[in-house]
C-alpha cells in the first residue's frame, strides 16, 4: 500500500510509537513501516478522498479504507495502545457477531493525516470469511 500524508514526523509517531509498527527506509519526502506484516509506504501530499457510504454495523464508515485482520491478542494490544492516547475513534474496539460464525473484533479510526484505518481481530484468522 502507498498513499499520502501531511506530516512525516506525525505519521513516523502514529505508525511506529502508537501503533508499533517498525519503520524501514525514508527519504525527505517518504516512509515505509512494516504494518503488521505488510509494507506501506507514505508519502507527502493531499491524502486520498473519501465518501462516508460504508456500512459497519449501525456506523457509516470512510470509503475507500486501509484495513488490516489480527489475531485477537495482537488486536487487543493495539486497541489499548489507541486508547492509552486518547484516540478520537470512528468505531471504538468492540466485538461482533459474538459467539456466531464469522466472530470478529473490530475498531475504526483515523490517522494524523485523515487517512482511515480499520483493524479487526480474530481468535483464529483461519474464520475470517466464515458465515
Amino acid at each position: 500500500m502507498a498513499y499520502n500524508v501531511t506530516d512525516l514526523e506525525k505519521t513516523r509517531v502514529f505508525y511506529r510509537d502508537v501503533l508499533g509498527c517498525i519503520e524501514g527506509r525514508s527519504t525527505d519526502t517518504w516512509v515505509d513501516f512494516n504494518f503488521f506484516g505488510h509494507q506501506i509506504s507514505m508519502h507527502l501530499g493531499e491524502p486520498f478522498k473519501v465518501e462516508h457510504t460504508g456500512e459497519v454495523g449501525e456506523h457509516i464508515v470512510a470509503m475507500p479504507h486501509l484495513g488490516v485482520a489480527l489475531q485477537l491478542d495482537d488486536w487487543e494490544t493495539v486497541a489499548k495502545r489507541l486508547e492509552a492516547v486518547n484516540t478520537e475513534f470512528i468505531i471504538a474496539p468492540v466485538g461482533r457477531f459474538i459467539g456466531k460464525a464469522g466472530e470478529q473484533y473490530t475498531m475504526f479510526f483515523t490517522d494524523p493525516s485523515g487517512n482511515p484505518i480499520e483493524i479487526k481481530g480474530f481468535k483464529s484468522l483461519d474464520t475470517i470469511f466464515d458465515h
